[in-house]
């Protein structure tokens, strides 16, 4: 079983136990939209098969950018979501772009790319009103109603099925992942000439002022999206400068976008980003190690090769070349020890 469709078996569950969650009650909501997914049941009343037919229909319309709306209290669920869909639709030159946690807008700051989904917990009327204007404005809008916030194992079954009957509708295996492989190959190889001399590869860097970032989102075109691929510590300041450039994209390019630390960016949506029909530039960000660890050659001993920040440059810089390798449009900016300053840097350019 592929990790990503695994959060109903023992490896999803035994964490959820230990955190206080009623696992038995999460269950019974999983059993409950697994009987309402029988394959008796037809298509236009059946939850996980609908909304599967949903999304790759309206992916291969163009319609592949899946807008998350959410209660802020099951929002982490999108993060799982993100991995599911992405990883498993995103090959072959097709995909469909999970975007989440993405400011809401006006209608008119939207595409003709997107697809709304709204799911909401009882009394939260919070996004109401922008969501009936989308509805209003043309915008397609699926709304799951939710009675409470054990509902999310509903979601689990909903969704991997979904997820796997879009693919079907686009013709890609939704259970491989072979895109993903390159990053690490990439990886690999920075890491073991690292092992041999002392240093990594010199990497490609661009220069940190306004014009070379203008110029670089000038590439921008109907259809695509902005990736902000963040390999930098995920402080509540970092965070906060990050979410601002990432509205601040939105609203200068009117294009979807999204935001990912890396490396856990590389297990979710890494396998899109290079396996689509190349729609996305990438903005990959970086900084000096402040405060570096080293990472033990074997257990219990105290020699290491290489420490987590050379690590993590290497994942970066393997990315960089695999996403580079299928012709995708990625610039690279190292913001040095000044990290929220750069950011910030960035976000005035716009």
């Amino acid at each position: 079983m592929g990790g990503r469709y695994s959060a109903l078996s023992y490896f999803g569950l035994v964490p959820a136990a230990l955190a206080g969650v009623d696992v038995e009650l999460l269950l019974s909501r999983a059993l409950a939209m697994r009987a309402a997914c029988g394959p008796e049941t037809p298509v236009a009343e059946n939850p996980g098969a609908w909304l599967g037919v949903v999304l790759g229909e309206l992916a291969k319309a163009g319609r592949d950018k899946l807008t998350f709306v959410t209660s802020p209290a099951i929002s982490p669920f999108c993060n799982w979501v993100e991995q599911i869909v992405a990883e498993s639709t995103g090959k072959e030159g097709r995909g469909i772009l999970p975007v989440v946690a993405e400011p809401l807008c006006a209608p008119k700051e939207y595409g003709a790319d997107r697809l709304f989904v709204s799911m909401a917990l009882p009394g939260d009327t919070a996004y109401e009103a922008p969501l009936a204007a989308l509805a209003a404005a043309g915008q397609p809008l699926v709304r799951i109603p939710l009675d409470d916030r054990y509902d999310v194992g509903a979601l689990f079954f909903l969704w991997g099925m979904a997820t796997a009957v879009a693919g079907a509708r686009l013709d890609v295996q939704p259970f491989d992942q072979p895109n993903v492989e390159a990053a690490k190959k990439q990886a690999r190889q920075m890491v073991a000439a690292y092992q041999e001399t002392g240093a990594l590869p010199a990497g490609e860097v661009a220069p940190l002022d306004a014009e070379t970032f203008r110029t670089f989102l000038a590439q921008a075109g109907s259809g695509d999206y902005i990736a902000l691929q963040a390999f930098l510590p995920p402080t509540d300041e970092i965070d906060g400068a990050l979410r601002a450039l990432r509205g601040a994209l939105l609203e200068r390019t009117q294009l979807a976008t999204t935001l990912g630390f890396g490396p856990r960016f590389l297990h979710s949506t890494g396998q899109l980003h290079k396996g689509d029909g190349g729609n996305g530039l990438f903005i990959q960000l970086t900084a000096d190690t402040e405060r570096d660890l080293p990472i033990p050659d074997a257990a219990g001993m105290w020699d290491s090769a290489i420490t987590f920040g050379v690590l993590q440059a290497a994942q970066a810089q393997g990315d960089y070349r695999a996403l580079r390798g299928e012709n995708r449009r990625v610039i690279h900016f190292h913001l040095g020890t000044e990290v929220v300053q750069g950011i910030e840097k960035l976000r005035h350019a716009l």
